[in-house]
């Protein structure tokens, strides 16, 4: 009776999805554009509101920086908000609250986008600013030096304050060798300390150009309408030599590389483990990036997932405890597994990481069966269905993909390349990838007392 729910609750989601899919076609399409300067505009109509996102991505993250430059990226997004030819500081915002917008930034390791969720009658507003700062900012040294005390506040609190931060933050150090991967998006606290306004100009004329940049708007849009919007706009804006970048891939062997803290502000010992994979940028064969995924899932989709059935309500090895891989980044990722040990129950972080091994080996013996991948499928499908439902989701998907050098389309062949995952394909991958040749392991351990002298 179980299995037949499962594969009727997985039928029952396809449904939804393609009920759901024939919906949202009779309101979308998606058309893609190259601007004579480079500039690629990426439009979904979506006309279920009168709304839009418009998102600018460039190409150029913390795995674009070198040792002794980390930060810039993350600097450089800070600083787009502050003065322009045009625009004094903070006006860009000011403009944007006035109509009713909310807009941000973020950066990640391979790219810095900005946004903006605005009536779709403002589109235009939205070009004009973002044309005006990718091409005039001005990075004066003294709102420089202002916002980079912000950015090493941000640091203070995001991971020197926090022991999980730092344990996290030594582990993709420790992980990633051959790779900028290893460094902080945010950047380490010394290059912070001796970066300097010149820098961030440079930067900025590197990478922030038209022909690095991805345009991509979702919402109650006419495509050729916002193909004349950003030809007005961003056409003007001359191109740029840009640097060159190479592709990346990480050390697989000879051995496990381990790294051990202690810190005194720590509450619960931690584990963190990362096998170097592959992702759709730099996998030989793209079926194995999607077994990756499929893996994950098997490991970590849920409550009746075998890491929370098993060791945290099995065993109770673990208090909490997860997995995790994404193949959507420019250069090989990790497949991660961490968890805090159940302390109460007398288990250690020895006894969690032979526990994770213990499901490791099993899956190397056994291909996981047919019913826990529909579990999987039916999850795939439950958060396509909610991503049509979002115009931002929607658009950051594209953006993610065109940003590291794939095409929107993949997304579309998704569902189709998932559902075709054997569990013997699944099996293969952990034989092949979840190996101590390409493990880093981190551990975090509160730091005991120091002992008060007595007389």
């Amino acid at each position: 009776m179980r299995t037949f729910g499962l594969w009727g609750r997985f039928a029952s989601l396809l449904a939804l999805l393609v009920a759901s899919s024939l919906s949202y076609a009779a309101t979308s399409s998606t058309h893609e554009y190259v601007l004579p300067n480079g500039l690629k505009l990426i439009v979904r109509e979506d006309h279920r509101a009168p709304v839009v996102v418009s998102q600018v991505w460039y190409r150029v993250g913390a795995s674009y920086e070198s040792a002794g430059h980390t930060g810039l990226s993350h600097v450089l997004e800070h600083m787009m908000f502050k003065d322009t030819k045009q625009l004094d500081t903070g006006e860009f915002s000011r403009i944007m609250a006035s109509v009713g917008a909310t807009e941000n930034a973020f950066t990640s390791r391979d790219a810095t986008a900005y946004y903006q969720v605005l009536a779709a009658n403002r589109l235009a507003l939205s070009f004009e600013l973002e044309a005006e700062r990718m091409h005039n900012l001005v990075i004066s040294d003294e709102e420089f030096a202002r916002e980079l005390q912000v950015v090493m506040e941000e640091r203070r609190q995001r991971v020197e304050d926090r022991p999980a931060g730092i344990a996290y933050e030594r582990f993709l150090a420790t992980a990633h060798q051959a790779s900028p991967y290893g460094n902080p998006v945010i950047g380490w606290q010394q290059d912070l300390e001796s970066m300097q306004a010149e820098d961030l100009r440079r930067w900025y004329q590197a990478w922030y150009s038209p022909n690095n940049a991805i345009v991509v708007v979702v919402g109650d849009v006419d495509a050729e309408e916002v193909l004349q919007l950003a030809s007005r706009y961003f056409g003007p804006l001359s191109a740029r030599e840009l640097p060159v970048v190479k592709p990346l891939f990480e050390i697989n062997s000879p051995g496990a590389r381990r790294i051990a803290l202690e810190l005194e502000n720590a509450r619960l010992p931690s584990l963190y483990m990362g096998f170097n994979v592959p992702v759709l940028n730099t996998a030989s064969e793209a079926w194995e990036t999607y077994a990756l995924r499929m893996l994950s899932g098997v490991l970590d989709g849920g409550y009746s997932a075998r890491i929370e059935s098993e060791l945290v309500r099995g065993s109770e090895v673990a208090s909490s405890a997860g997995a995790g891989y994404s193949p959507f980044s420019r250069g090989d990722n990790l497949f991660i597994l961490n968890g805090v040990p159940n302390t109460q129950k007398g288990y250690n972080l020895e006894d969690l990481e032979a526990a994770f091994w213990e499901q490791i080996e099993a899956l190397k013996q056994t291909p996981p069966t047919q019913q826990e991948l529909a579990r999987i499928k039916a999850q795939v499908i439950s958060s396509l269905v909610y991503e049509k439902d979002s115009i931002s989701s929607q658009a950051q998907q594209i953006g993610t993909l065109e940003s590291i050098g794939q095409s929107w389309r993949v997304a579309d062949q998704e569902l189709d390349l998932l559902s075709a995952i054997t569990p013997e394909q699944v099996q293969q991958v952990a034989q092949k990838y979840l190996t101590p040749e390409r493990l880093a392991v981190a551990t975090l351990r509160p730091k005991p007392a120091t002992d008060v002298a007595t007389q």
